[in-house]
């Protein structure tokens, strides 16, 4: 079942909840159970931190990353979806609900902040911004952070249609996991991002600086640094 163009002509926050926050919700456990395996560039990221930092997982899902370097850093786990909230504190991680555009943190409160897998959610270029100017916030100066979002040049098993960016991605839950037997499909809201399109999204924002560029399992990523006079 492929991606299709997303034709909704619906106000942004309108597509978020009905297109990502609700479908979360009613996907959480089987969505759950699909990830579970932290990816290497951020197992690398966290890895390289300095002992003692203080971190937000800002769209943390089933909190994944908030297990590792458990005693040695403190990460603190946010994400818009109560359903993946619940399973974090059933897994003993320090989490809320929060939404990534007005996160409940004062300014320059992190050493460093992740955010994987969300930025695509949000439906209109000025929520992108807004969401990596929050990021930014709760950063101390000369703090890092860690954000991935899906890409257009994927090459993977989802097919496309060109130069298609904002697309519905159907998830599908099978039978065995419904209670009256049938299979049901929901549909997600993704923006894809095209090369370059990530860093010139932190660049349009300002107030940092990128150290890395990259691109990992059908992601575009970036590592920026808040810069210090900021």
């Amino acid at each position: 079942m492929n991606p299709t163009p997303d034709n909704l002509a619906l106000e942004e926050a309108d597509k978020e909840q009905r297109y990502v926050h609700s479908v979360y919700n009613q996907i959480a456990t089987h969505f759950s159970d699909t990830r579970f395996k932290p990816w290497p560039v951020i197992k690398r990221f966290i890895a390289g931190l300095p002992a003692g930092s203080i971190g937000a997982d800002v769209g943390c899902g089933n909190g994944k990353y908030l297990g590792l370097r458990t005693g040695d850093i403190f990460l603190m786990g946010t994400d818009r979806n109560e359903s993946l909230v619940d399973i974090c504190r059933q897994r003993q991680h320090e989490c809320m609900v929060s939404d990534g555009l007005d996160l409940p943190y004062r300014d320059d409160a992190f050493d460093f902040a992740i955010s994987i897998a969300v930025i695509h959610h949000f439906a209109f270029q000025i929520r992108r911004e807004m969401a990596i100017r929050e990021l930014l916030r709760i950063l101390r100066p000369g703090g890092r952070v860690l954000v991935f979002a899906w890409a257009m040049e994927q090459n993977g098993r989802r097919k496309f249609e060109q130069g298609v960016q904002d697309v519905l991605v159907p998830w599908v839950v099978p039978g065995s996991r419904q209670k009256d037997g049938s299979e049901r499909v929901y549909q997600r809201y993704y923006h894809l991002f095209k090369e370059g399109e990530l860093p010139a999204l932190f660049q349009s924002v300002g107030g940092c600086v990128i150290d890395q560029v990259g691109y990992d399992r059908d992601n575009w990523y970036v590592v920026a640094v808040k810069e210090k006079n900021c």
